[in-house]
């Protein structure tokens, strides 16, 4: 079979079709920017690029919903949305430039297929918390839709969610939908300088903890700063702090965030202009955008965080959702990362390596004999012939 260019949900079902008769691996791309995240796999069979199915399929404001297609550049959503004040809750990252794809390129459907959230992830949800719907082919060549476009309670099996993270082993994505949230009026962001990284990730976490709702908590260190020129000056960490709202809330915000730092103890904050180009850096990892550095990215409770970084000693990493989100660049990945990591209940990936690397250190954590038994029963239910990115997650699945 010849590579296949997909535009609807019918070439999807006639690729799916033909892939069951030839028992040839399906690799599914879109816009390519993350296809070196996961485990380099020598044998990809026939690339089925969906980059074609992109589109805003309903779209109501009043509604706080909107429905599209897996190839949409998620900068076009991005701009869709804004013309009605509205955005993506789960602010999901650029991270085309860390593989070296051009930025603003990258896919709603790898987004959600590498399960990637941003900073106002900590305010109004990951990306799984917005899925409300999807329609995909599985395995057997067969169009299904799962979820509904309303936002309500699941009762049974969230099947959405099971797509969130998969890395397009469990079917191909055709329609998503998704919820939406209004956008807040103005910004305040403070910067508390001359923190090491302990006080620096408590505080945001007391700030998590408050009713004050940011829309930002992020911790970068010396380190990092004195490596990227978009942080400012170099000295000491930082903890940013982002708020978002009307005009009065957001001033009663600022007034009880003030005191919030006096009661602390602390006098190094001021409030920052233009942060634009500082959250921009954020979402791309302009930091650790370096040739010889490994990228990781490591979920794990906050109250940990701090601990975690001094245990795996990165040369370059930054803070986000108040230490719950850490990105790392380290030289000379090793399975270790996996090992400390679990010893704090963390989950690590490696997200960007040379194929050497990729191929000695797993990407994704090893999963016990229950949940990898679990996994391949999911995998086998949804793709009985193994056909979708056999092996990018783990081996034989």
């Amino acid at each position: 079979m010849t590579d296949i260019f997909a535009t609807t949900e019918a070439e999807v079902i006639d690729a799916v079709s033909g892939a069951r008769d030839w028992k040839s691996p399906l690799n599914i791309v879109g816009a390519r920017t993350k296809r070196q995240f996961g485990r380099p796999v020598a044998n990809w069979g026939t690339v089925l690029d969906v980059s074609g199915l992109k589109g805003i399929v309903d779209y109501k404001p009043n509604e706080l919903i909107i429905t599209v297609k897996p190839g949409t550049p998620v900068a076009e959503i991005t701009a869709a949305l804004a013309e009605k004040n509205q955005r993506l809750g789960f602010d999901p990252p650029d991270l085309g430039p860390l593989f070296g794809a051009a930025a603003n390129t990258g896919t709603i459907g790898g987004a959600i297929s590498c399960d990637l959230s941003g900073p106002a992830a900590m305010r109004y949800g990951r990306a799984r918390d917005h899925l409300l719907a999807i329609r995909a082919v599985n395995g057997r060549a067969e169009a299904f839709k799962a979820g509904g476009k309303v936002v309500k309670n699941v009762t049974g099996f969230d099947i959405p969610k099971l797509f969130c993270g998969a890395f397009g082993t469990l079917g191909v994505l055709t329609e998503v939908t998704l919820r939406v949230f209004p956008e807040a009026g103005e910004e305040s962001v403070w910067e508390i300088s001359d923190l090491t990284p302990e006080p620096g990730l408590r505080l945001l976490r007391t700030v998590w903890s408050s009713p004050l709702e940011p829309t930002g908590l992020v911790y970068i260190p010396g380190e990092t700063r004195r490596a990227s020129a978009a942080f400012g000056n170099p000295g000491h960490g930082v903890s940013i702090v982002r708020f978002k709202g009307a005009s009065l809330p957001l001033e009663e915000k600022r007034n009880a965030f003030t005191g919030l730092l006096e009661a602390a103890h602390i006098h190094m904050a001021m409030e920052i202009p233009n942060t634009e180009e500082e959250f921009e850096s954020l979402q791309t990892l302009a930091a650790l955008n370096k040739p010889d550095i490994d990228v990781w990215r490591i979920i794990v409770p906050p109250a940990s965080a701090a601990a975690l970084m001094l245990e795996l000693k990165p040369p370059l990493w930054t803070a986000d959702w108040a230490g719950g989100l850490l990105w790392l660049g380290m030289k000379d990945s090793t399975a270790a990362v996996h090992d400390i990591a679990a010893r704090y209940e963390a989950h690590a990936t490696l997200v960007r390596a040379g194929e050497a690397t990729r191929n000695a250190v797993a990407p994704f954590p090893p999963l016990t004999p229950e949940r990898l038994a679990l996994t391949k029963s999911v995998k086998a239910a949804f793709d009985p012939l193994g056909l979708f990115n056999p092996g990018r997650m783990y081996p034989d699945v």
